[in-house]
């Protein structure tokens, strides 16, 4: 018998629970581990510091904000390793706003982030203070100020040539403040979903060929003069066949891929789909490179309040419900909230996928704050006014990944003789392997689970997502 640890969340009251003993059953699905098979090193798995959250998060008392630093970086919660957050104000923000507000200031003389100081800064300086291995941030830019814009305006419009070079101080700049504040940087991606938004919330428009561009020779030799190791993650949005478009033209252009570290990627562009072929494009065209989820989230959506049954039912509908274009509707079914997370984390796993980061953190019972009205969900939902707050479903369905995959494990192969369950293996740097097992299906299901000589049987619940620990010699 091996040593292994089985926890599950599930439909019927599990929230990752430890399970010891399993029903009897005599037809049993086939796992075999293949610790030789490797595949990516994961970079981390976590969720994001919006002004929203923490906005919400400085509102709660104190009882909670612990409560909630524990939950998502504590070392009884789900150790997130890899978050995001953004520069400059973005939807879940309380207004917009930018750091160079001063037009014309091409050196960057009026710079300051004091509009992080009192709620970004703060909360992620608390998670550092819980946080035992610590975690990455991402920052992405949903616009640069208006004034360097063509439009002058905060949502869509492209970057004018003039201001190319401000721009890449920008992002300078930026590092440095923070970097001042005691939090370092380690990634940041170029543009937020640079395809579009223009009419919605803050955003800029760039081609392929005018992000590598800007990359190539301004943002990148600037980061490189200076010293920086920061890296550079291009596109930033939906993983669908615009990702080809993309990956070749960063890519394709040697110095510019040079100075790009990976690819950043969201899921908006189906709700069942996790697009495993353009991944494995985007993973052929730059092996050596990181490959990011950087953005999912439960979107047009008002949150549920105390009620776990909803993100158990196929009942949630994206943006694409009602507006997709009638070629890609089939792409935005209803569909069930874990299950969205379960699958898109174990199909991204499975096709070279290094990060996945969840969007809000916190949210509150409206799906908010959203200056844009652009309601969502997130994991942790608080209700500031009463002091209370209600962990979702989702945010087990993120532990399962978050507190047992950890950064530098490698992903490794397995085989499985059942097709209804999704499994993805990795093993840890500390010699562990962590398999996570998703069931869709309404049926217990027996397992016998083998790895190398050694083998232990056990059974996963309907509707239900576990994560197993198994120590090796």
């Amino acid at each position: 018998m091996m040593q292994v640890d089985i926890f599950e969340t599930s439909a019927s009251g599990n929230k990752l629970t430890k399970r010891t003993e399993f029903p009897a059953i005599d037809k049993r699905a086939s796992i075999s581990l293949l610790p030789d098979e490797k595949y990516q090193t994961i970079t981390g798995i976590g969720g994001s510091f919006t002004e929203a959250s923490a906005h919400l998060f400085g509102r709660m008392g104190r009882e909670n904000q612990n409560k909630i630093l524990e939950a998502y970086f504590g070392e009884s919660g789900a150790r997130y390793s890899l978050t995001r957050t953004h520069i400059n104000s973005c939807d879940f923000s309380l207004g917009n706003y930018s750091y160079a507000p001063v037009a014309g200031d091409m050196a960057l003389e009026h710079f300051s982030i004091a509009e992080d100081l009192d709620d970004i800064v703060p909360m992620i300086k608390a998670a550092q203070a819980v946080s035992k291995d610590g975690f990455r941030i991402i920052s992405s830019p949903w616009t640069a100020s208006p004034w360097m814009k063509d439009n002058n305006d905060w949502r869509g419009g492209k970057l004018l040539p003039k201001y190319y070079d401000t721009w890449a101080l920008f992002f300078a700049k930026y590092i440095d403040a923070y970097r001042a504040q005691g939090i370092d940087i380690w990634g940041i991606t170029v543009e937020n979903e640079p395809l579009g938004n223009d009419s919605n919330w803050e955003s800029m428009h760039y081609t392929p060929r005018e992000m590598t561009d800007f990359v190539k020779n301004h943002l990148g030799p600037l980061l490189r003069k200076n010293g920086s190791t920061v890296k550079i993650l291009g596109f930033d949005q939906n993983r669908d066949e615009e990702l080809k478009k993309w990956v070749d033209v960063m890519f394709g252009d040697e110095t510019a891929s040079n100075y790009f570290d990976g690819t950043a990627v969201h899921w908006y562009a189906g709700t069942v789909d996790y697009f495993p072929e353009t991944l494995q494009y985007a993973h052929r065209k730059a092996p050596g490179k990181h490959l990011i989820q950087t953005e999912a989230c439960v979107d047009a959506e008002v949150p549920r309040w105390n009620d776990d049954a909803w993100y158990w039912s196929e009942e949630a509908t994206d943006w694409g419900w009602d507006w997709a274009p009638e070629a890609q509707k089939h792409l935005h079914p209803k569909y069930v909230p874990l299950f969205r997370y379960a699958r898109d984390i174990i199909g991204c796993l499975n096709n070279r996928v290094d990060g996945w980061v969840d969007w809000n953190m916190i949210l509150d019972r409206q799906g908010g704050p959203n200056w844009a009205k652009n309601w969502c969900t997130a994991p942790v939902i608080a209700d500031p006014e009463r002091d209370e707050v209600y962990f979702t479903p989702l945010y087990y369905a993120m532990a399962h990944f978050s507190r047992f995959i950890r950064p530098g494990a490698v992903r490794i192969g397995f085989e499985n003789t059942d097709e209804e369950l999704q499994i993805t293996a990795v093993k840890n740097p500390d010699g562990s392997i962590a398999v996570v097992l998703f069931n869709p299906t309404e049926e217990t299901k027996g397992i016998q689970i083998a790895l190398r000589s050694k083998s232990t049987a056990f059974a996963i619940s309907g509707k239900a997502i576990q994560t197993l620990v198994i120590q090796t010699p």
